[in-house]
């Protein structure tokens, strides 16, 4: 797998400096926590990782070249907000995502998929109607759908139950014994279901 590469980067918002000179780099079965209170920028940095937000200042490459095509078919963002339309089900949700993201996915594969993130019976029902937990699995769902080498996960434990956090952890493992990469926030600790763990500590400025 290619490496995801950021030197010097900063970030400003509403006048306030989040984060300046921050550098890392993520490559093969590696997992990236991103730790720091509310307001440090964990946001912010992987909004700016995935391509979604621009720096005030450094760069960021993918296998040596600048964010492009190449770098969006490989990396999944999965946000804090779910991104999700109430009033369409999960398969909906789904199968309007895959179309988005240029993704083959059958209807028998995304009902494999809901089995798999606990949903059966559940996908016809209206988003809005859902838990917050349920809803949350339906975003998760897209880790299953797109073959990505990346994963950026911004708070993805937010709102599951236990078993679904121990579920969500087994797939981080896995994805990153087989050669995936994960950056990700938490307010939570990780357990050693997901593996080695690289520490990226984000603090508030003042």
């Amino acid at each position: 797998m290619s490496e995801l590469v950021a030197t010097d980067l900063c970030c400003i918002k509403r006048d306030r400096t989040l984060f300046d000179g921050l550098s890392l780099t993520l490559h093969a079965n590696q997992l990236i926590y991103l730790r720091g209170p509310n307001g440090a920028g964990k946001t912010s940095l992987l909004r700016i990782l995935s391509g979604l937000s621009e720096p005030e200042r450094g760069t960021i490459t993918w296998a040596g070249e600048p964010l492009g095509t190449n770098w969006f078919t490989q990396m999944l963002y999965v946000g804090h907000k779910l991104g999700l339309n109430g009033a369409l089900s999960a398969v909906e949700n789904l199968r309007f995502w895959c179309f988005q993201h240029r993704l083959s996915a059958t209807l028998t594969h995304i009902m494999a998929v809901l089995l798999e993130v606990g949903l059966v019976g559940l996908e016809d029902i209206p988003c809005r109607m859902l838990s917050a937990g349920q809803q949350r699995r339906v975003a998760l769902a897209r880790l299953y759908l797109k073959p990505a080498h990346v994963w950026l996960l911004d708070e993805p434990f937010t709102a599951l139950d236990i078993a679904g956090v121990q579920q969500l952890e087994d797939k981080m493992g896995q994805h990153v014994e087989n050669g995936g990469a994960i950056i990700t926030t938490s307010h939570q600790p990780l357990s050693t279901r997901v593996g080695p763990i690289k520490y990226v500590d984000l603090e508030y400025q003042i």
